[in-house]
């Protein structure tokens, strides 16, 4: 659909792009959630972030994700991207990005799009410490 931008990648994601994949001369309002990895998690210092996908399943959820939005919120254009592969400290690993045609749709559409992402995406990460491993499923 044009009004969805879907994308996995093991390339760096880039704000600029998605930021034009959701704009339209009637959308007034976008919003954007910008995933980076932390230095920290669990009271631990972390070095890095390894991102694994079942991507064919990932892109059918991500789908579901944005057309809700878009019929729920009454938005005009969602874009959901998430990184796969190793990320260092800093790097981005999800953008969404949500046109409508006021700020509040957008804000909320953008909101649900994130929770229910890491809730129903098959997208698992791994935590690397400075003493240790561990993943974290962001799909139950």
């Amino acid at each position: 659909m044009d009004n969805t931008h879907l994308q996995i990648s093991d390339q760096k994601l880039s704000v600029e792009a998605i930021l034009k994949c959701v704009e339209l001369p009637e959308i007034g309002g976008i919003d954007l959630f910008v995933g980076t990895v932390r230095n920290h998690a669990l009271g631990r210092t972390v070095t890095h972030l390894d991102f694994e996908s079942y991507e064919p399943m990932a892109i059918k959820e991500m789908q579901k994700i944005a057309d809700r939005a878009i019929s729920d919120f009454d938005c005009k254009r969602v874009a959901i991207w998430h990184r796969v592969g190793s990320l260092e400290v800093g790097e981005i690993a999800v953008i969404i990005a949500v046109g409508a045609d006021h700020r509040g749709a957008a804000f909320d559409a953008c909101r649900f799009c994130i929770d229910t992402l890491k809730e129903t995406v098959p997208i698992w990460k791994k935590e690397y410490f400075t003493d240790g491993s561990h993943w974290v499923s962001a799909f139950p």
